[in-house]
């Protein structure tokens, strides 16, 4: 049980964590755009990264995390690195809820040819909070690893 659902929560966490580095990518291009263009794109690029798809995979990915720590309890080597790694995942699911979404309402209350003044405040607050995302989710994805490796007999 536990060898399968560590493979499903690595599977989640990367496909997550592949979300977040596609947005660190973007981040230096997109802090040149003009208000229209990032609001046009902001709207357009990113309807699959929320519900149903994006969304599904980082629920699962951070419900994974949190199940592997109950189920790696016994297995002293590997649960403090699956307990930091859930712990980052979980950390980066609620920075989502504390940061990004009220910037993703703002931002879509927002008229495409009048942005508000605030639009600057509501790009870099999206765009810093999902690199500092992407940062926890590697770091969590590095740590469900590393938990793996530690519960792999060494062979020389």
């Amino acid at each position: 049980m536990l060898r399968r659902w560590r493979f499903l929560t690595l599977l989640l966490v990367s496909l997550s964590m592949g979300m977040a580095f596609g947005h660190a990518l973007e981040l230096v291009p997109k802090m040149d755009y003009d208000a229209i263009l990032y609001l046009t794109l902001h709207r357009t690029l990113y309807l699959l990264f929320g519900a149903p798809v994006g969304a599904a995979i980082e629920v699962g990915a951070v419900l994974g995390s949190i199940g592997l720590t109950v189920l790696a309890r016994g297995h002293r080597a590997a649960w403090a690195f699956t307990v930091a790694g859930a712990a980052c995942m979980v950390i980066a699911h609620v920075m989502w809820w504390v940061w990004v979404n009220p910037a993703n309402g703002a931002l879509a209350q927002m008229a495409l040819d009048a942005a508000a003044p605030a639009w600057l405040h509501w790009r870099n607050q999206w765009e810093y909070t999902h690199l500092a995302r992407f940062v926890l989710q590697f770091g969590g994805f590095a740590m469900l690893l590393l938990s793996v490796l530690a519960d792999t007999p060494r062979q020389e």
